[in-house]
């Protein structure tokens, strides 16, 4: 039941009940959306999907509840067997949980539920020859650990993040105040879409007034047990160690304590907040992601140094900006580079659908796809492909489409002797590519349309992109793979092996091909060659699993590279995830409640 849920993370993890209470209705979120996603991959014609086998669940100790129920809601609507492995801090918790799951009719045999010492038979339990894939929830340096273990294991992580709000001259700044310790105070500070580091305009900044508005407000927060309702922060999972204990007890050049933390009666799993101000760019609190309440205060010259200072840190969870100025708000979300954007609200509390969750750079590890999306399930899921995709309309004239018709053409006059199959099938996909680059991938959505907040879904090209050719490929997997990268708006390059000479190569390298690899580059080279270039390019597309070499896996792993080598698809639907990157927007527009000019809307 919900009460239990709750209580059991208030004892087994001091979150208060406030905080367990909306993680439950985010669990119970899940369960009826998953099913629901799945649904609309089931629907595609043409298509035909099932589960990709055995999927391991390992979630975290600070979102007990909802993380878990939502691994397990994910993997069991997309057709999967399940076993939990839940942080060893939150067992009890994850009992409760997986109880739930069968009093409502799962089978034992389909969610098993396995606690287990993470470091060592969770290790070997991750890296298992019969889990088929892993969605991990916890540290980027864990995840990579995962992934060196076994570099061919799918995995679906959401990893750290150094998160930052931006609050410029142009902003309310008591509203600023709120929405900063909310973000970086609740459940201690222990969530990754925390705000640890707050960037200050120059004006903001040396304004002493704001100083003292944000150091009272942090000192006037109750911290202690989460059995007493009037507290607003519980305990620390457990006491400060390592980066955490460094940052609240140590300061570098130019740091001074605007808040010091403090013990709560001497007791070290009850933290005060802590404001850090002076951090300097490239620092150790600048750089480093620690798990707590405490935030690092720095100084930018303008909106655009604060976003350099932003990206900086390699990490791109959330990010959040304080400015009532359009213009500053442009720039903000055109420069920083996060999964999840949040301009004059708070950095936390992501809903279901509304609000997608999951992250760039260094806070993800794996395709990019988002917890709580659409599109989520899909990475789940195995896709077979029993007849051609339908597509509807397509609206927009391009480039891509001129070239279909001449290949229509020239399929009726029989000028691809020996690639007709190949041709007709790559028709076939550009055209799903193009609808389903219309209707979704191209597109910005807001499913919700709440009065005074914005909350847009959309998509990004995942960068510059490989397309590795293996001997095995076909010619429809050459140039479906090309043509989705630039319907996707990516930076296309087709690489080739040095000794790899076929009739595929040599069409890909004919006339034939131009429009559709126009301002690409195609360059021979080695898998050695390839793998230098990893730190240079931000994807690479095989044809299937069993083409990607065993040292391009190891190498993806050790720098938590992602290998796309799903089977190439002509459903866009599909296909199209392969070369993006999903970005969630959320902007409060009100003013206290009145809507202004878009009163109307």
């Amino acid at each position: 039941s919900r009460g239990d849920l709750i209580g059991s993370a208030a004892a087994c993890t001091g979150k208060i009940f406030t905080e367990s209470d909306a993680e439950v209705s985010e669990a119970i979120d899940f369960t009826e959306f998953y099913p629901y996603s799945a649904y609309g991959f089931d629907g595609l014609k043409g298509t035909k999907c099932s589960g990709k086998g055995v999927g391991l669940v390992i979630s975290p100790w600070n979102f007990p509840i909802a993380i878990p129920c939502g691994g397990i809601a994910a993997s069991l609507a997309a057709g999967n067997t399940v076993i939990l492995k839940p942080a060893s801090f939150a067992v009890p918790t994850a009992w409760q949980l997986c109880m739930a799951f069968w009093k409502a009719g799962v089978s034992k045999n389909v969610l098993q539920f396995l606690p287990c010492d993470g470091e060592t038979k969770g290790a070997k339990l991750a890296s298992h020859k019969d889990i088929d894939f892993v969605i991990f929830t916890g540290s980027t340096d864990t995840a990579l650990k995962i992934m060196e273990r076994r570099p061919n294991l799918f995995l679906a992580a959401e990893t750290g993040g150094k998160n930052a709000t931006i609050v410029t001259s142009m902003s309310d700044r008591d509203q600023a105040v709120k929405n900063i310790l909310h973000s970086a105070y609740s459940n201690s500070g222990q969530k990754c879409s925390a705000t640890s580091l707050l960037i200050l305009e120059k004006e903001v900044y040396e304004d002493e007034s704001f100083k003292k508005h944000l150091i009272d407000a942090a000192e006037s927060y109750p911290v202690g047990s989460p059995w007493n309702f009037e507290n607003k922060m519980g305990t620390l999972i457990q006491p400060p160690k390592g980066v955490l204990r460094k940052a609240v007890e140590e300061l570098e050049p130019g740091e001074l304590w605007a808040l010091k933390p403090r013990y709560v009666q001497d007791n070290n799993y009850m933290l005060t907040p802590g404001i850090k101000w002076g951090v300097q760019p490239g620092s150790f609190t600048h750089m480093t992601e620690f798990f707590g309440p405490l935030i690092g205060v720095m100084c930018a010259k303008d909106i655009d140094h604060a976003v350099e200072l932003v990206n900086e840190t390699g990490y791109g969870l959330t990010s959040g900006l304080e400015s009532l100025d359009k213009r500053e708000q442009k720039r903000f979300t055109e420069g920083i580079k996060a999964g999840n954007l949040y301009i004059n609200r708070g950095t936390t509390g992501a809903i279901v659908l509304r609000q997608p969750f999951g992250g760039m750079g260094k806070s993800a590890i794996g395709g990019g796809i988002k917890a709580g999306g659409l599109n989520y399930v899909s990475q789940f899921m195995n896709f077979e492909e029993i007849s051609y995709p339908v597509a509807g309309a397509i609206q927009e004239e391009s480039s891509m489409m001129q070239l279909i018709r001449d290949w229509r053409l020239k399929l009726i006059g029989k000028k691809f002797a020996g690639f007709e199959t190949d041709i007709k099938m790559t028709i076939r996909a550009v055209m799903s590519y193009l609808f389903w680059a219309e209707q979704e991938f191209l597109v910005k959505k807001d499913y919700f349309h709440i009065p005074g907040q914005d909350n847009i879904v959309l998509y990004l090209p995942a960068g510059r992109i490989v397309v590795r050719i293996h001997k095995d490929d076909t010619l429809f997997d050459i140039l479906a793979r090309a043509a989705a990268a630039k319907i996707s708006g990516c930076k296309l390059t087709i690489s080739t092996p040095v000794d790899l000479e076929n009739e595929k190569v040599d069409f890909l390298l004919g006339r034939e091909p131009e429009r559709l690899v126009a301002n690409s580059e195609i360059v021979r080279q080695s898998d050695e060659e390839l793998i230098k270039m990893m730190p240079e390019i931000q994807r690479i597309r095989y044809g299937a699993p069993d083409r990607v070499p065993v040292e391009v896996f190891k190498e993806a792993a050790r720098a938590g590279f992602y290998i796309s080598r799903t089977k190439v698809m002509m459903e866009g639907r599909i296909e199209l995830l392969q070369y993006i990157q999903e970005q969630s927007i959320c902007i409060n527009y009100h003013r206290y409640g009145n809507l202004g000019e878009r009163a109307f809307d």
